[in-house]
C-alpha cells in the first residue's frame, strides 16, 4: 500500500467522481492516507482497550479504567513504532516518526472518546433500600406493626 499504489487506485476514482486535477489530487491523496492512519490506529486502540478490559481485573468493576486506557495507548504506540520501523526497510515505503506521532495521537484521542462515552452514561441505580420509594399502596414494615 505504497503511495504510488494507492495513488494509482484513488486518482481515477476521484477524478471521475469529483473531477480532481493531478495537482489537487496530491493534497487529497495525502489527506486520505493520513486519515487512514488515524482511523486504523484509533480502531486498534479501541480494540486493545476492550481486550485489556476483559483481561485486567480492576477493583470496583468500573466501566472505564486508566489502566486499560494507558495500556491500550502504549500498545498502539508500540505497534505504530514497529510498523514504521518495518516500513523503513521496504524500498517502496518510508518509516517516519511523524506517522508514529500521528498514530499515537489517534490512539489517545480514541481513549478520550471512550472515556467521554463511558463516563457520560450513568449506571442504573440499585434497588432502593427497604422503606424508601415504595409504590403507593404497599405499606412498609413499620406501618404493619
Amino acid at each position: 500500500m505504497s503511495a504510488e499504489k494507492t495513488g494509482s487506485l484513488l486518482y481515477p476514482l476521484l477524478h471521475f467522481l469529483l473531477g480532481l486535477d493531478p495537482i489537487h489530487f496530491l493534497t487529497w491523496h495525502f489527506v486520505l492516507r493520513k486519515t487512514g492512519h488515524v482511523i486504523g490506529y484509533a480502531t486498534l486502540s479501541v480494540l486493545l482497550f476492550r481486550a485489556w478490559k476483559a483481561s485486567i481485573a480492576v477493583s470496583g468493576s468500573p466501566r472505564w479504567s486508566i489502566v486499560w486506557a494507558r495500556t491500550a495507548v502504549a500498545m498502539t504506540a508500540l505497534v505504530a513504532t514497529l510498523d514504521e520501523w518495518h516500513q523503513s526497510y521496504l524500498p517502496s515505503r518510508t518509516g517516519t516518526f511523524r506517522d508514529v506521532g500521528l498514530d499515537s495521537i489517534a490512539a489517545l484521542a480514541a481513549q478520550l472518546l471512550i472515556f467521554a462515552w463511558l463516563r457520560g452514561w450513568k449506571r442504573p441505580d440499585p434497588l432502593p433500600p427497604a422503606g424508601k420509594h415504595r409504590p403507593s399502596g404497599i405499606p412498609n414494615s413499620a406501618a404493619l406493626e
